[in-house]
C-alpha cells in the first residue's frame, strides 16, 4: 500500500477514526416509516382504548348512582320509622303523665250505670 492510497483510505473512513477502529457505518438508507395499514391498525386500536376507558368509566358512575339512590331509599324508610318511633314515644310517655299526675290522683272512679234509651 502506497502513501498516496493510504491517506485516501483514510479520507474515506473519516477523520475521526484512527487506528484498530471500525471506519465502516451501517446506516439504514430507508427511513423506518409506518405503512398506511399500519397506522390504520394504530388509530383504530387507540378508538378502542379510549372507547373502553369511556365505558368504564361511565359505568363506574352508574354503579355508584344505584348504590346513592338505595341508600337515599333507605335514609327516607329510616326517617319514616324514626318518625314513628317519636310519635309513639311521646304519646307513651304523656300516658305515663296523666297517670302520675295530682289531678288523676284526685279522680274517683265511677260505677256504670244504667243507660237511657229513647
Amino acid at each position: 500500500m502506497t502513501y498516496s492510497s493510504s491517506l485516501a483510505l483514510r479520507r474515506s473512513q473519516g477523520a475521526f477514526s484512527g487506528r484498530n477502529q471500525n471506519g465502516v457505518a451501517f446506516r439504514s438508507t430507508q427511513e423506518r416509516a409506518l405503512g398506511p395499514i399500519s397506522n390504520s391498525i394504530i388509530l383504530i386500536v387507540l378508538a378502542l382504548v379510549l372507547g373502553m376507558l369511556y365505558l368504564a368509566q361511565v359505568t363506574k358512575t352508574n354503579a355508584y348512582g344505584y348504590k346513592i339512590a338505595s341508600l337515599q331509599t333507605e335514609q327516607a324508610a329510616l326517617n319514616t320509622q324514626k318518625d314513628d318511633l317519636q310519635v309513639a314515644n311521646a304519646r307513651l310517655q304523656s300516658v305515663q303523665r296523666v297517670k302520675d299526675s295530682d289531678q288523676a290522683k284526685g279522680l274517683v272512679s265511677v260505677a256504670p250505670s244504667a243507660t237511657v234509651r229513647q
